[in-house]
């Protein structure tokens, strides 16, 4: 008997696994990860947006990049991304640049959505090799706060206070 899976009930089946082989980890006793890509440069991404502009995190230094990870099933993720949407509105001007990263196999719902929510932002897709460089997206949706030498200052993973983010993102906007 052959079983068939639709490529977005594959990513949620990879997505489960990864969680239950975290949980198991720390139920194990083991040390949860430790945040390696803190302080360091971030991992180079360069790739068409949604709109099909090129995006590339090495072109915005100089900026304050807010850097999220997201997918359509992501409830989550669907409350962050129209407040980052008005960040961008209210903060463009002080150096910030935002970049979603859709983790969708299907790049037809990503645009929906982005659509829907009336981003204003691009939205590159992403795949396992990117958020592999991340550190590994084990879960969603996941923030980086990237200072303007292109140095990641913040990670944030799951629900996230964003009036906590937004104070970190206002001091890094500060900063020159």
């Amino acid at each position: 008997m052959e079983l068939l899976f639709s490529n977005a009930a594959l990513s949620r089946i990879r997505v489960a696994i990864l969680f239950g082989l975290v949980f198991a980890m720390t139920k194990a006793g083991a040390a949860p990860p430790k945040e390696p890509l803190l302080n360091k440069p971030a991992p180079r991404l360069a790739r068409l947006s949604l709109d099909n502009d090129r995006v590339d995190l090495a072109a915005l230094r100089g900026r304050v990049v807010l850097l999220n990870f997201w997918a359509t099933w992501c409830a989550g993720c669907q409350v962050e991304m129209p407040r980052f949407a008005q960040w961008e509105d209210k903060y463009s001007a002080d150096g910030l640049s935002i970049v979603g990263v859709s983790m969708d196999d299907d790049s037809g719902l990503a645009i929906s959505v982005a659509h829907k929510l009336h981003l204003t932002y691009p939205v590159v897709m992403g795949d396992e090799k990117l958020g592999l460089a991340y550190g590994g997206i084990l879960g969603l949706p996941v923030t980086y706060l990237i200072d303007r030498r292109g140095v990641i200052r913040a990670h944030y993973q799951g629900e996230t206070n964003l009036d906590a983010m937004e104070t970190i993102l206002r001091r890094l906007l500060q900063t020159r």
